[in-house]
């Protein structure tokens, strides 16, 4: 009985719900593709299905031909309010041993067992940054989430400790995977940088933004602090700010238009061209007021532009000891670091070989082997 049990547990059948892709970019769907694309490298045993939206998304997960990877297609929406009970329907036949719902908020049934991912709790500390739809979405179910999950992930020490005091989870119920770095992030030729700038009639050396357009990204402050920066020192280069609109997003770009052109603002900018314009800033600023993780940050140490991160939730776990911190609540602490960054050659030239090593040490392959950890401990238990 106890082999039999064992050849059970090997051939688990594991799903992983991937449909935001089929909706929306961004940070969590990034984190989707690159854990399930490094999935099939470590596991040959289990059967997984890659579960995708009703719409096929714009960038597919290639999962490299591995036979023990299937994909299916569901109907339900991420997001809607029938998720719960719809999304558990859909998944029943399915007759799944695990699921992992890599967007917080798992189906109330569908699986015997579930691991949920939480990137942030920015919801529950932030919630005049959140729109109603995503404040109910979120914070509405979340307690029940990592009640009912078997086993929570998050991408930080930061999120765990969230977790542990916010809603009073256990903590060796809760495994930290930090996240990693897509390869296409790294030192471009010249030539490269060239076109691209060319291609998007974009200055080289600007400050640069990489971010959803939304309030926790704290981009009213940063507009601030540039005009501080501008007073003081006149070389100051142009801010470029690249990104989506997430929600409540208008005074930004009102704010935005108020600074006049030294203010550059590039929607939806493509994916293949961002290692370029990390490659072509003087400096990445990140002064979110609250990040799961802050992916840009890493990206911009792994092509050798120094970093200004706040020095709140994830982002000190990220950058390590490599560029500056600061207080995302005091204009003038943004606007100093960023002097600091512009004009010291000797600390630019040192965050930038110190930012290449610690970005190497960020890999799919280890958020991966963690995950896959959890779900044997999860199904073995």
């Amino acid at each position: 009985m106890a082999q039999s049990e064992t050849i059970v547990r090997t051939r688990a059948r594991i799903g992983i719900d991937t449909r935001l892709l089929s909706y929306r970019e961004g940070g969590i769907a990034e984190y989707m593709r690159r854990l399930t694309e490094a999935l099939p490298v470590l596991d040959a045993d289990n059967q997984y299905t890659i579960f995708e939206g009703r719409h096929p998304p714009q960038n597919t997960i290639q999962i490299h031909g591995a036979a023990n990877f299937t994909k299916a297609r569901l109907q339900t929406p991420p997001h809607h309010r029938l998720e719960p009970f719809a999304l558990g329907a859909e998944l029943l036949p399915r007759r799944l041993d695990l699921l992992h719902s890599p967007d917080f908020i798992p189906p109330r049934f569908g699986a015997r067992k579930f691991v949920v991912t939480v990137h942030d709790l920015n919801f529950l500390y932030y919630p005049q940054f959140q729109t109603a739809e995503s404040q109910r979405y979120y914070a509405g179910q979340i307690g029940r989430a990592v009640r009912q999950a078997a086993h929570i992930l998050a991408d930080s020490e930061a999120t765990k400790q969230d977790l542990v005091e916010k809603l009073a989870v256990a903590p060796d119920k809760v495994t930290v995977h930090m996240l990693g770095v897509n390869p296409i992030y790294r030192l471009l030729p010249e030539a490269a940088i060239e076109a691209v700038l060319r291609k998007h009639a974009l200055p080289r050396g600007c400050i640069l933004h990489v971010g959803t357009f939304e309030p926790r990204k704290n981009l009213a402050g940063l507009f601030d602090a540039y005009a501080l920066l501008r007073a003081r020192y006149p070389d100051t280069p142009p801010l470029l700010a690249v990104g989506y609109r997430g929600w409540l997003y208008e005074p930004i770009f009102a704010k935005a238009a108020a600074l006049g052109p030294q203010v550059i603002i590039r929607e939806a900018f493509p994916a293949a061209d961002l290692p370029a314009l990390y490659n072509a800033a003087s400096v990445l600023v990140l002064p979110s007021f609250y990040e799961g993780f802050g992916f840009p940050a890493l990206e911009a140490m792994a092509c050798g532009t120094p970093t200004v991160v706040s020095d709140r939730s994830s982002l000190p776990e990220v950058v390590g000891a490599v560029g500056l911190r600061i207080d995302p609540d005091r204009p003038e602490s943004i606007a100093d670091a960023l002097y600091l960054a512009l004009t010291d050659s000797d600390k630019r030239a040192k965050w930038r070989r110190d930012g290449l090593a610690r970005a190497a040490t960020f890999t799919w392959q280890r958020t991966a082997q963690i995950a896959l950890e959890v779900y044997r401990k999860v199904l073995n238990s």
